[in-house]
């Protein structure tokens, strides 16, 4: 899993757990799965339907991105300056903030942006990360694209 999609995750609270799980849905209430498929036999194998596919994961709601981080900053008391810093941003979320993560969070949203650990770069990788989770259905508000 990539620097973005733990990014992603913590501020659309989506659980990869649910997702590679397999879980399926509860039988209704008052009827029971049956545990034992039914016995085929060779002469209906070939008529029997191919499995359908599994389910497509359903498409990530819109999230305000603004209100998640404000209301994680107002948890731990502050925050820093996740507005406009991508290391503030990373502990916010309680991600590795360190220069090896941030170069590879860069080479993984194709940040070009300045040294490696410059200023430079820290500023577009954060319009960078807010962009990016703006595409993913986040709502971003202009105070932190900018």
């Amino acid at each position: 899993m990539g620097i973005f999609s733990k990014i992603r995750d913590k501020i659309f609270g989506h659980k990869d757990k649910e997702a590679s799980s397999g879980a399926t849905t509860p039988a209704p209430t008052g009827q029971h799965p049956d545990p034992t498929p039914a016995p085929v036999s060779a002469g209906t194998a070939a008529a029997a339907p191919a499995a359908s596919a599994p389910p497509q994961p359903a498409p990530l709601s819109q999230v305000d991105v603004g209100a998640v981080l404000s209301a994680m900053a107002d948890a731990k008391g502050g925050g820093g300056n996740y507005q406009s810093s991508i290391v503030d941003l990373l502990k916010l979320l309680d991600l590795d903030s360190s220069l090896t993560a941030r170069k590879e969070l860069a080479d993984e949203l194709a940040v070009h942006a300045g040294a490696d650990g410059s200023a430079e770069q820290n500023i577009a990788l954060h319009k960078a990360v807010m962009a990016k989770l703006a595409e993913n259905g986040g709502i971003v508000p202009d105070s932190l694209r900018n």
